[in-house]
């Protein structure tokens, strides 16, 4: 038994809309020397530890397995889930729209043969150039299929069509036995009821990422229970990294003693990884089943901390805005996160903020090439004007007038702003400054691009 759910667009980020340009405000404090931004772009890593399937370039995807009864009792029924970006894949222009094909092979192996196989071909269609360049989460693939229960090898593969990419991932996964009895764990769903009977697909679009953006949607979570009372109440949780509770309610099942079902929802989340708990009112912790979630800025951008959003948003343009989310409570930051992303996004009718995007692709270029003894790149004098200002047009070194000028320097040329800068190592620890009047020109032309943008 397999149903496929070959393609869905989901738009991820917050709603865009016109942005506007303001003047340069005064620099925000400096953030603490420690802050790291490694990660900034390592969302992997977040969906590794979460427990997901993660598979980095050529093609990379998050893919996550769920199970809930079947109705041959001898199996189970397993739920695949996957979710890849459209700028993944390669798009053809198929008359007035363009097309993009990939390959899905999902198998469940012993150390003997394989017990279960699937193989398929899906085809991504999209009206507009644009759509093929989402970043984001904008392609999700999903598949039903019986297995007998048991300990296997489970892999999943995705190939582009129409090109070379291809990646295979691997692990050991446990397809347990319900038998009529039991609960399910928690399946991050974006929406759909499920189902009201163990010989059908459950009616759901399956969340492969239990990710949600920030401030932006509601969390949900579908579950099943096998041998329970309709009307039974189910006590839930939610807690942050730490263990703190965030959320909490109670849920009653719907449906009959062999299949009763729940739907939860969860809203206004604190950003951040989390964990999500369901269990009998009274349980002990051990009798709950739980599942991880995600809530974040982006699925491009691994930032899950508050505080660490907004010092990494210490050059960003508009600084009105950063100072209005240092500012808000905690009650207010979702709201607040929802206008900033609003305000300051450039172009209308896209999931992404294309200026925040930008933003973090310099800071995290600047993390890379400019870190100086043991400090972060991007905390650096070199590493605040590349995010502010870009690449420069002109580098030159004269590390070879040491001897004569006593001091290391580097000179950046900005040919369209008619800037010239030299950073110098007045130190000899290779921590290179911008000299006073370097850094009051740099000032100076940078109020001047932030007016006029």
């Amino acid at each position: 038994m397999r149903r496929a759910v070959a393609l869905s667009f989901l738009a991820a980020g917050v709603g865009a809309c016109g942005g506007s340009s303001a003047p340069a405000p005064a620099a925000a404090p400096k953030p603490e020397p420690g802050t790291a931004v490694s990660t900034l772009f390592d969302a992997a890593t977040v969906y590794g530890t979460m427990g997901l399937i993660v598979a980095g370039p050529p093609l990379p995807f998050v893919a996550t397995f769920h199970y809930v009864a079947d109705a041959n009792p001898g199996s189970t029924l397993a739920v695949f889930g996957l979710s890849m970006a459209s700028h993944a894949l390669n798009f053809q222009r198929d008359g007035s729209s363009y097309t993009a094909q990939y390959h899905v092979e999902v198998s469940f192996r012993t150390d003997t043969s394989y017990v279960r196989q699937f193989a398929t071909d899906e085809t991504v269609r999209v009206r507009t150039l644009q759509e093929t360049q989402r970043a984001d989460e904008s392609v999700i693939y999903q598949e039903f299929l019986s297995v007998p229960p048991g300990i296997y090898h489970v892999s999943v593969t995705v190939r582009d069509r129409n090109g070379p990419a291809a990646t295979r991932r691997e692990r050991v996964d446990t397809v347990p036995q319900f038998a009529g009895q039991g609960t399910t764990a928690p399946l991050a769903v974006y929406q759909g009821p499920g189902r009201t009977n163990t010989s059908e697909v459950p009616a759901v679009l399956v969340n492969p990422r239990a990710t949600v953006p920030y401030g932006a949607d509601t969390l949900r979570f579908y579950l099943e229970a096998y041998g329970a009372h309709p009307g039974t109440r189910l006590a839930a949780w939610a807690s942050d990294q730490a263990g703190n509770e965030i959320w909490h309610d109670t849920v009653t099942l719907g449906g009959t003693e062999t299949l009763a079902t729940a739907l939860v929802s969860l809203g206004d989340l604190p950003v951040g990884a989390g964990r999500f708990e369901i269990g009998p009112v009274g349980a002990a912790p051990a009798a709950r089943r739980a599942a991880p979630f995600l809530v974040s800025f982006s699925d491009q951008w691994a930032i899950t901390n508050y505080d660490q959003m907004i010092s990494l948003l210490r050059y960003f343009e508009r600084q009105d805005w950063v100072e209005k989310l240092r500012q808000a409570t905690p009650e207010q930051r979702p709201a607040v996160w929802r206008e900033f992303y609003k305000a300051t996004d450039p172009v209308i009718g896209t999931p992404e903020n294309e200026a925040l995007d930008a933003y973090f692709r310099r800071v995290q270029l600047a993390n890379q090439r400019f870190r100086e003894a043991g400090d972060p790149g991007w905390l650096s004098d070199r590493g605040e004007v590349f995010i502010t200002l870009g690449e420069p047009d002109d580098v030159f070194d004269f590390g070879s007038d040491v001897s004569r000028a006593g001091v290391r320097g580097v000179r950046w040329t900005y040919n369209s702003l008619r800037l010239t800068l030299f950073f110098q190592d007045n130190t000899g620890f290779g921590r290179l400054r911008l000299t006073p009047l370097s850094r009051a020109d740099y000032q100076r032309i940078l109020a001047q691009v932030r007016r006029k943008a």
